[in-house]
Parts: structure tokens; C-alpha cells; sequence
């Protein structure tokens, strides 16, 4: 079922707490005031309240609950329209894993409308934002930028848990009784959830300065006193991309280092098995040319024993120090 919250502030003072969609319209007709009205997994009627009634475009009404929409920014007649994600990384089980959540946005003169289809965008978070700030005075701008900080510093966090992840693994990287199938399996995990991540990341850039370039360009331009948290918020959102990029290079890096690590243990093992199969060759060769059926010095005498054993023992430990010395075993 569809959960609808919702407040209005007038001069940064709240003044009104859950009012019902239909009553919308009526507050964001008043002066000075700044609204907000969240829709959580939003019904039919709901919808055909944005687009029939409040008049919201039909298609950033189709995208608001379309799944699979990329993070994006579009200006309409009457509004723009925004899509974003949280992200976490879930780090708690063997292998990494990215969990994202969605809010799309209807940004008007004096409100915003905010749309999710689950409750995994942490709203609370968002709204405590807002009133502690203290920009509210700023109208929508502050509603906008306090939403899309707080989504920025989400990636943040999640790319920061990414990072750890990744110096986890190195360390497994190197250790000698470390098991590939379970580094393998890890380093694949990494890179699914990085491209995942880097999916939601990296649109940011362009969402971040559609808005920006939107509120220059509107009929009533938002507060420019925010001008500042705008830029700051922007260079947050380039370095969340080359955090990303960073780390993409780390991933490969490591997927790499693991290849070369087989290979170099692979001819270790082969280094070793040859230095041990031409020690035990010798005595092979030895008891095999003493076995011959064919008259010898020592031919079925005590001295022939002798003879082969102190072969055998000196060929052995001969090249078994030899191959010691070059570190074939």
C-alpha cells in the first residue's frame, strides 16, 4: 500500500505535518510557504493525481515508477524532474554486495514532490537533514540540495567500504595458503558490485549540473545564497567519479597481480618437480645400471654394494645441493 508524509515551512517553521496529497495543491498556492510531500510505492490514484491534477508531465510521471531508470535530470514546462539512488554496500558476507534504492523528485517553484517505490531511500535521514541545516529559508534549493548531499554522501560511504574491501583482498592476495576459488569469487563480487556502483555514480555529474544550470535558467530562479553548497556538491560528485575510476583500476590491478601470482606459483611447483625428479633419477639410473645381467668390477660382491650406495648417496645430495643453492626446491 502506498504511505504518503508531507510537511510545510514557512519562514524555515514548520507549520504543517502530514497533510494528504489532495490538500497538495492548496499549500503550494500560499505565500512563503515551502512544501514537501513524499509517496512511497505509489498507487494508480496517486499517479493520476501528479499528471491529471497537479499537472506533472506524463512521461517523468511514467519514469518515476519505471524501473531500471538511470540517474537523470529533465526540465518540463512546469517542473523538473530528477532520478537518483542511495547505495550500501553490504560487506557482512563472503562476497561484497551493492544494495541501491531509488527516490525520483518533481521539482516545483515552492515544493517538492518526492516518489520512491520502496523504502530503502532512508527519507528520515533526509528530513532531519533539512531541519538541521537550517536553509530551509532557502526554499526548494535547500529541499533539493540537502536531498542530493545526502545521496552523494551515501556513495561516499559505500565507496569508502568498497576501498577497505579491496585492501582486504589484497592481503589475501599474498598469502601463501590463501585459496583461489574463495579470491576468485570475491575479486568477481568486486567488480559487479563496482560496475554497479559506477552506473549510479557517475550520471551524478550531469544530474548535479542539470540542476544547477535549471536553477539559473528558471522563470523564478532558486536562492542564490546556496551557490556555494551547489559548487561543493558538485565537487563532491567529481571525486565520488574518480574514486570510482580509481578503484576500477584497483579491481583490474588485483584480477591481474592474482593471474601473474598462478603463474609464477605454477613454475615454482614445475621448478621443483623437475629438481626432484632429476634427484631421484639418479639412483634410478644407478640400480639400473648395476642391474644389468653383465660380469662387473664388483659383479655379485659386497664391494658392488658399496660401490652403487655411495653413487647413489653422492649423486643424490649433489644435486640436491646444487638445486638448493638456486632455489629449485
Amino acid at each position: 500500500m502506498s504511505s504518503i508524509r508531507s510537511r510545510a515551512w514557512r519562514d524555515g517553521v514548520e507549520v504543517a505535518v502530514d497533510f494528504p496529497l489532495a490538500d497538495l495543491d492548496a499549500w503550494l498556492g500560499r505565500e512563503d510557504v515551502l512544501v514537501w510531500l513524499d509517496i512511497l510505492a505509489p498507487s494508480p490514484e496517486d499517479l493520476a493525481v501528479l499528471r491529471d491534477e497537479l499537472g506533472m508531465d506524463e512521461l517523468a510521471v511514467e519514469d518515476a515508477v519505471e524501473p531500471m531508470e538511470r540517474p537523470k535530470a529533465t526540465r518540463h514546462a512546469t517542473h523538473s524532474f530528477l532520478t537518483c539512488y542511495s547505495t550500501t554496500i553490504e560487506t557482512g558476507t563472503r562476497n561484497a554486495r551493492l544494495i541501491t534504492g531509488r527516490v525520483s523528485a518533481f521539482l516545483l517553484k515552492d515544493g517538492l514532490i518526492t516518489v520512491r517505490p520502496d523504502d530503502t531511500v532512508d527519507m528520515d535521514a533526509i528530513l532531519r537533514r533539512w531541519q538541521e541545516d537550517g536553509l530551509l529559508h532557502s526554499g526548494v534549493a535547500a529541499l533539493v540540495h540537502g536531498l542530493l548531499d545526502h545521496l552523494v554522501d551515501g556513495h561516499f560511504e559505500a565507496i569508502g567500504k568498497m576501498d577497505d574491501e579491496l585492501e582486504d583482498l589484497e592481503d589475501l592476495l599474498f598469502e601463501p595458503s590463501g585459496k583461489t576459488s574463495i579470491l576468485q569469487q570475491r575479486v568477481f563480487a568486486m567488480r559487479k558490485a563496482l560496475v554497479e556502483l559506477r552506473r549510479v555514480v557517475l550520471p551524478m555529474r550531469e544530474v548535479v549540473t542539470s540542476v544547477m544550470r535549471f536553477r539559473s535558467e528558471s522563470d523564478r530562479p532558486l536562492a542564490t545564497d546556496l551557490d556555494g553548497n551547489f559548487n561543493d556538491l558538485y565537487d563532491h560528485v567529481i571525486r565520488a567519479a574518480e574514486w570510482t575510476e580509481s578503484l576500477r583500476d584497483m579491481v583490474s590491478s588485483i584480477f591481474e597481480t592474482q593471474l601473474s601470482l598462478q603463474d609464477a606459483r605454477l613454475n615454482e611447483v614445475m621448478k621443483k618437480l623437475a629438481g626432484w625428479g632429476a634427484i631421484i633419477a639418479v639412483p634410478t639410473a644407478i640400480t639400473g645400471w648395476f642391474g644389468q645381467n653383465l660380469p662387473y668390477p664388483g659383479f655379485s660382491a659386497v664391494s658392488g654394494l658399496i660401490q652403487s650406495s655411495v653413487l647413489i648417496v653422492f649423486g643424490s645430495v649433489g644435486l640436491f645441493a646444487v638445486f638448493r643453492k638456486f632455489d629449485w626446491i
